[in-house]
């Protein structure tokens, strides 16, 4: 752990980029082995990876960011919380508007603007997209701990850091699964499915070592940089994974979708209270 702390953040964040990529790129490795995955096993997953990124944005973000906010002499913490969470929905908003991506949904809808590029390339895009929020999640986490006025401080502000890594990067696993073997299953050969796959992740060290240089030079910014992660990841939950994971049309189905999202919720906020 020493030699971690002796690290710049943004070198941290980076690492920890690395780490929740190189689990999507694990996960990915499963189309080695499996060329189809189950309806109830997928919509599970889907439903886990929700649970984990909810839960993220309340106990590893927004909580810190009003208490970052109040220790700034904010007069309204939650003003600055509530416009950092609804900017992040909006930049995600405006990323899902424009960036050409295709849903994994049934009924695999285009959105942004017109392309000719390969349904295959849409599919890993719309990943792609909704992974900037948990790199960024990661890289703002990191950066704070710049605010440490004491050892015990920083110390607990990393751990509480690697513990945001660690729940993103196990939620990453079942999702890079998602990703390779459905496109496994659409024909495509295994080596390019996990290419693809482990790809929709790359965006997450080069978006934590952003968050982390910017928060990390503008101090100020940091309650508002951690709101804005929290909004763009809750708007992922929302937009994508929870219709997604609801895509079965069995009662029995939707229940695995919630139960993944116990599940992922619960594991993620141990992780960060009991870490963090």
């Amino acid at each position: 752990m020493t030699w971690f702390l002796e690290l710049q953040p943004w070198t941290q964040a980076l690492l920890a980029g690395l780490f929740t990529w190189g689990l999507t790129a694990l996960g990915a490795s499963l189309v080695f082995f499996f060329k189809g995955i189950n309806q109830n096993v997928l919509t599970s997953m889907l439903g886990f990876a929700a649970g984990v990124m909810v839960a993220a944005s309340f106990w590893s973000l927004l909580a810190p960011a009003i208490d970052f906010a109040e220790n700034n002499g904010s007069k309204a913490p939650w003003l600055v919380v509530a416009i950092g969470f609804l900017l992040g929905g909006i930049f995600l908003y405006i990323t899902d508007k424009t960036i050409p991506h295709m849903h994994f949904g049934k009924n695999q809808e285009k959105e942004g603007i017109p392309t000719k590029l390969k349904k295959t390339i849409l599919l890993v895009f719309s990943i792609t997209i909704h992974n900037i929020p948990e790199g960024l999640a990661v890289g703002v986490a990191f950066g704070a701990i710049n605010r440490g006025d004491t050892v015990t401080a920083v110390t607990a502000a990393t751990i509480a850091a690697l513990s945001l890594a660690i729940g993103i990067g196990i939620q990453n696993f079942p999702e890079g699964a998602a990703v390779s073997i459905p496109l496994r299953q659409e024909n495509m050969s295994r080596r390019k499915a996990f290419f693809y796959g482990q790809a929709s992740a790359i965006v997450e060290p080069i978006a934590a070592v952003l968050g982390a240089l910017l928060v990390s030079h503008v101090q100020s910014l940091l309650p508002y940089a951690l709101a804005f992660a929290a909004g763009a990841m809750i708007y992922v939950v929302v937009e994508e994974l929870i219709p997604e994971a609801q895509t079965t049309q069995t009662t029995k189905g939707a229940h695995y979708a919630v139960f993944g999202f116990m599940i992922g919720f619960t594991v993620m906020m141990m992780l960060d209270v009991a870490l963090g």
